[in-house]
């Protein structure tokens, strides 16, 4: 735990920062006090991070994979901001040495002590497998030694069991020393490397020494690979089960209530002598008297980008809720679309036609009716309009979304965000086939047209901008434009989208407007647009979103349909 620097702000979102915990490759690490007197852990990623999607992408996972995970082994997530610059989650603040400072501090841990450390962590390791999820970076660092028993912490790189790695070109995920040999040769990475890994950190805590050798992390990796663990001097029956944890052939290692029961454990950790010594190494929590001057808001650029020791971060990481939404928030009650089908529109030939409003009571659920009790929101407020009436957005940037329309269903399983004019229409064709006329038949096609009309309504003086999103189903590769190598992910970003259309400007009322994928669509990152990937890249079931746009960063959809690429 370090001082703040005079470039470190006084305080993120509502949390009051007190020190620094430490940093890592993703960004810093703040211990904060909320408003109410709760102590957390702010992790805040650095600007450079923003302009990487793939390091978007593993930040916005963190928060989604950690929130499968609850486990009495884990803390809790408490808040997050992943809609705009400084992106940033806090979670519960545990206190406690790491593994490895108590190690360095206390030396190596007695054997019984080691079985009970193991005992918890397997059974900590057992509960987050169940959730779905492997950790694939345990290592003595991400280890907190609590009063209550040790914690698992930082699952930055954790993955569920539907998600692919995301990997920097060339490196595997992991520690050198604590990554399994089928995660270093063939990126195969299941709960064998997280027993490995367990193995190899048991060991650390039994010697005091790495497991297998220290120096270039090449040679480290090659040692994990090819040569057995260190476990010189430790208690026989305890070296035995650590050998077998860090065996080369993951079939071969035990599982984790195996090692559970060779452990033996007949006590509580909590009552372990030389456990409860461990305690009083974790740092006390600095005090701001209550004059102190105010700091300047935060900015990424001034946070620093030095790697913690050992790569570690000093803080929590925990159980998540799902992220902080955006400002208009998606209605959490169950969503039933009614769709009213009408003609096709000129030669496009309509996949999915659907009107709002034509019952005439302003419900817009076309006769079938929507969701019991489902909100709406109301029509843009002042400010908006006037922020339009300046001219339409240069383009709309990317956001996380996790609506996806389901081909089955022929619905998206999250509603709008927001309630269009009672009239407005849409469509979604194939320009080069409009004899097709049902976007469950969507074979491998070059182009999707997409339209959408006020719906006859008079003239008006008041702008209404559209953009249109089409996402793929599954994470796309920036470098292949294709599906992440490996198990399919779904998509959580907006996707591709279209430059925003003045639903009212030129023509004659109620003029259908169209957009055409993939030539009319990018994906903006900060400002730059990417252009979108073909439709045969990515067979599957694909979300088209209408969106009701403001500014580059305020838009909320207002419609949701897809189809699907066979």
């Amino acid at each position: 735990m370090e001082a703040l620097k005079a470039q470190d702000p006084a305080r993120i979102g509502a949390y009051t920062l007190l020190a620094r915990l430490g940093a890592g490759g993703m960004g810093q690490v703040y211990l904060g006090r909320s408003p109410g007197g709760r102590l957390v852990a702010l992790k805040v990623i650095r600007d450079e991070i923003v302009d990487r999607p793939e390091a978007m992408a593993r930040f916005r996972r963190e928060v989604e994979t950690v929130g499968a995970v609850r486990s009495a082994y884990t803390a809790n997530l408490i808040d997050a901001s992943l809609e705009t610059a400084p992106y940033w989650l806090a979670t519960e603040y545990v206190a406690g040495p790491t593994l490895s400072r108590g190690v360095e501090e206390q030396g190596p841990l007695p054997a019984e002590t080691c079985r009970g450390v193991l005992a918890a962590l397997a059974e900590g390791l057992a509960a987050v497998h169940g959730c779905g999820v492997t950790h694939r970076d345990l290592k003595p660092q991400n280890v907190i030694l609590a009063a209550q028993g040790p914690q698992l912490i930082d699952f930055g790189i954790a993955r569920g069991a539907g998600q692919t790695a995301l990997t920097e070109a060339g490196f595997a995920p992991g520690t050198p020393g604590y990554t399994a040999p089928e995660v270093l040769m063939r990126n195969e990475v299941g709960p064998a490397a997280d027993v490995f890994a367990l193995g190899a950190t048991l060991a650390f805590a039994a010697t005091g020494r790495p497991p297998f050798g220290s120096g270039d992390p090449a040679g480290v990796s090659y040692r994990a690979v090819h040569e057995p663990v260190d476990a010189a001097g430790v208690d026989p029956g305890l070296a035995a089960l650590i050998e077998a944890c860090v065996a080369k052939d993951p079939a071969a290692r035990p599982r984790l209530d195996e090692v559970i029961a060779r452990c033996g454990v007949r006590t509580a950790l909590v009552e372990d002598a030389f456990y409860a010594a461990l305690a009083p190494l974790a740092e006390a929590v600095p005090r701001i008297p209550a004059a102190a001057p105010p700091r300047p808001p935060v900015s990424p650029h001034d946070l620093p980008t030095s790697t913690a020791p050992h790569g570690g971060y000093g803080y929590t990481p925990t159980h998540v809720v799902q992220p902080a939404a955006p400002v208009r928030r998606r209605r959490v009650a169950t969503w039933a679309v009614g769709l009213s089908v009408a003609v096709a529109v000129g030669a496009a030939g309509a996949f999915v036609l659907a009107s709002r409003g034509d019952d005439g009571d302003g419900h817009g659920d076309g006769g079938k009716g929507s969701a019991a009790g489902a909100d709406t929101t109301a029509s843009p407020t002042a400010s908006a309009s006037e922020a339009a009436k300046g001219g339409a957005p240069a383009y709309a940037g990317d956001k996380l979304d996790q609506t996806l329309w389901n081909s089955g269903t022929r619905e998206c399983q999250l509603p709008s965000q927001e309630r269009a004019m009672d009239k407005f229409m849409r469509s979604i064709a194939d320009p080069d086939h409009p004899e097709v006329n049902d976007p469950d038949l969507l074979s491998p096609r070059r182009k999707v047209e997409i339209g959408f009309r006020d719906g006859g309504h008079a003239p008006s003086d008041e702008p209404y901008y559209v953009t249109v999103s089409v996402k793929p189903p599954h994470d796309i590769d920036p470098d292949t434009g294709k599906p992440v190598q490996g198990i399919l992910v779904d998509n959580r970003t907006i996707g591709y989208l279209s430059k925003p259309v003045d639903l009212h400007a030129g023509g004659e009322p109620g003029e259908w407007k169209s957009v055409t994928y993939p030539d009319d669509f990018q994906q903006w990152i900060k400002g730059r647009g990417t252009p979108a990937i073909p439709l045969v890249n990515d067979p599957g079931d694909w979300t088209v979103q209408w969106h009701h746009i403001r500014t580059p960063d305020d838009y909320t959809s207002i419609d949701c349909a897809g189809f699907a690429v066979k």
